[in-house]
């Protein structure tokens, strides 16, 4: 079978950080000046490089796999092409003890066991954990398979297992790093919402507008509504201008603030103005404490540098 092209992305070298791939060296080649031939593998599992078709048994899953859910139609889809033309690209993988851990093709692997096949063509690589979660996430990126609430929690787990900062994460991946940011933010929707999200119900302007929302009881009504009465993103931004507009006039009206008070919410203004932040200053009696809101370890970074203390 002919070596299919690789479909993902830039630069893989920069990608894999040091993973490498090469061909097994010829059978029975010894080392110079070696009169003993080479010990035997210690796994009965063949050279664990290049391209080479593996046992399914062996493959296992990814625990990084981004990709949470593949609708059993196009499973099916995939299994009836496979039948009749063949697999077009192999699937890849990486040794892991005596088996093998899958990088990319979930939805290939699935298919092939969907079709009871026995033997799947396979790329093999040695990389390391960090770089096959990032491959991972970039394959199902290229081929569009994720929705975006996939794709945030792709982006949050690259962060949280491997320690990345926002930067790092859009450099492995290949994306703009207010991307990441943005992405991310969906993480901050109700359970509800981000369901809405992954099934389609709802777009990512949706849910950007939602978030714009401070209250999560009127944020999970409008999330209802904008399905219900198939509301466009225009139309949502133009409710949740009125609805907040209407929130802040009742806000006011219900409260009558002291000059202390007016002192404190300038000072929180002129706060938020000097940090960029989202800033709350609270008092009771003679102590109070100040609330500073960021989003993720790069804008702490950038407040605590305008603090003075980086």
């Amino acid at each position: 079978m002919a070596k299919p092209k690789p479909r993902l992305g830039r630069g893989l070298n920069g990608i894999l950080s040091g993973g490498k791939e090469t061909s097994p060296p010829p059978a029975g080649k010894k080392k110079a000046g070696s009169t003993t031939p080479s010990a035997p593998p210690k796994r009965p599992l063949p050279p664990a490089r290049g391209y080479q078709d593996l046992p399914v048994s062996q493959v296992k899953r990814s625990p990084y796999q981004p990709r949470r859910d593949i609708p059993q139609e196009k499973l099916e889809d995939l299994a009836n092409s496979i039948r009749a033309e063949g697999l077009l690209q192999p699937i890849v993988v990486r040794p892991v003890g005596d088996q093998f851990e899958l990088i990319a093709g979930e939805r290939r692997l699935r298919a092939f066991e969907l079709l009871n096949l026995k033997q799947i063509p396979a790329r093999v690589m040695e990389i390391g954990d960090a770089s096959s979660a990032a491959l991972a996430l970039i394959e199902n990126l290229q081929r569009e398979q994720l929705n975006p609430v996939e794709e945030a929690l792709g982006f949050a787990s690259l962060m949280k297992d491997f320690d990345l900062t926002q930067e790092e994460t859009a450099e492995r991946v290949g994306k703009g790093r207010a991307t990441i940011a943005n992405s991310l933010r969906l993480l901050q929707l109700s359970p509800e919402i981000q369901g809405f999200l992954g099934r389609g119900l709802l777009t990512t302007g949706h849910a950007k507008v939602l978030l714009s929302i401070d209250d999560a009881a009127l944020r999970s009504l409008m999330s209802r509504r904008i399905i219900e009465e198939g509301m466009s993103v225009r139309e949502t931004e133009n409710q949740v201008k009125r609805l907040n507009a209407r929130s802040g006039s009742a806000a006011r009206k219900n409260s009558t603030p002291s000059n202390e008070n007016a002192a404190l919410e300038d000072l929180s203004r002129n706060l938020e103005n000097h940090l960029r932040a989202p800033v709350q200053v609270k008092q009771s009696g003679r102590k109070g404490r100040i609330v500073i809101q960021f989003s993720g370890n790069d804008d702490l970074d950038r407040i605590l540098q305008q603090l003075g203390m980086r």
